[in-house]
């Protein structure tokens, strides 16, 4: 394995271990509850920019997967997909560089 595809690996485990680690904080303190926190995300100007921010992030992103898995056949890759929505888009877009970043068949 080639080291950038161990450094995709590594910023896909980052950005999984890390944000996580902010969300269950808040779930813990604040309760198990999804919507209390999409509230918690609109709860001002900055955090309502930074969620759209990701939101056209996360669908650009899906949509670039969807096109090169059609050409590529890589369908490992989509599996970025619901990482990206899942997890966030510091998961999905590193890992799906690391899918990508497969020897073409």
């Amino acid at each position: 394995m080639s080291g950038l595809r161990i450094l995709w690996l590594a910023l896909a485990l980052w950005g999984t271990i890390h944000p996580m680690w902010y969300f269950i904080t808040w779930f813990q303190a604040e309760g198990w509850s999804i919507m209390a926190m999409v509230d918690a995300w609109h709860v001002n100007a900055a955090t309502s920019g930074l969620v759209w921010d990701l939101t056209v992030a996360a669908v650009a992103l899906t949509i670039w997967i969807i096109s090169e898995v059609v050409v590529r056949r890589n369908w490992i890759a989509l599996l970025a997909i619901p990482a990206t929505f899942c997890i966030g888009v510091s998961c999905g877009l590193p890992l799906y560089l690391y899918f990508r970043s497969l020897p073409v068949k």
